[in-house]
């Protein structure tokens, strides 16, 4: 039987070279992705690493975390701080929406022919309530 041959230390080095495969693809993805978060880096440089990573690619990566691994902390944290800053200024421009303004921009659409009275009615007792 087959199963037979496949002992556990071959089963924990199958295991393991899983493992430091996906650690090296993670790796990659990461090299690639600070990348294309510089912008500092031109095109032309840009094709360069990724030639080099798609034919020497642990020789490339490691020159490349060499290289510019201390750039690569900079600009994820730069990254996170600007995701940050952008999602704190969408919070504050819909939590910015009071029932009190809601009920002014429907008494405009009143006022201006947008709303009937008895429509106004019933969406004033829905933000009311």
């Amino acid at each position: 039987m087959v199963l037979a041959d496949y002992g556990l230390g071959e089963a924990l080095l199958t295991t393991l070279a899983i493992f430091f495969f996906v650690i090296w693809v993670w790796i990659v993805i990461t090299i690639l992705m600070d990348l294309f978060r510089d912008h500092k880096l031109s095109g032309w440089w840009k094709a360069v690493w990724c030639l080099f990573l798609i034919f020497i690619p642990v020789l490339t990566s490691l020159v490349y975390l060499i290289a510019r691994g201390s750039g690569m902390r900079e600009r994820a944290i730069q990254e996170q701080a600007d995701a940050k800053k952008q999602f704190d200024e969408y919070v504050r421009e819909t939590a910015s929406t009071t029932p009190v303004d809601e009920l002014h921009k429907l008494d405009q659409l009143r006022q201006s022919g947008g709303l009937t009275d008895e429509e106004y009615a019933k969406m004033k007792a829905k933000l009311i309530n």
